[in-house]
């Protein structure tokens, strides 16, 4: 996405919702920022993946989504893992 924004007063930018979105960026996230002799880069931190309430249940964040594939197969090794550890025994 190309666009012009401005620098107020007080030297604040406002990215664009749609670029805050595609990045996942929350109010208070940091960003890393490059400077060069006629542009900037401003990248997200996501070293430390964090944890926020949203609609009352806790999220992980660690940046890009996951895909579905990969959400199900951790599930299924998670359950897999505890019914081992109750039942003690390998299936």
């Amino acid at each position: 996405m190309n666009t012009t924004i401005s620098v107020d007063r007080a030297g604040r930018l406002v990215l664009p919702k749609q670029v805050r979105q595609q990045l996942q960026l929350e109010p208070g996230e940091s960003l890393e920022m490059e400077s060069f002799e006629d542009h900037i880069v401003l990248r997200p931190v996501r070293g430390n993946a964090s944890m926020h309430r949203k609609e009352g249940v806790w999220v992980f964040r660690a940046g890009a989504p996951l895909k579905a594939s990969v959400v199900g197969e951790t599930i299924r090794r998670v359950r897999k893992e505890r019914e081992q550890a109750v039942l003690g025994r390998k299936r």
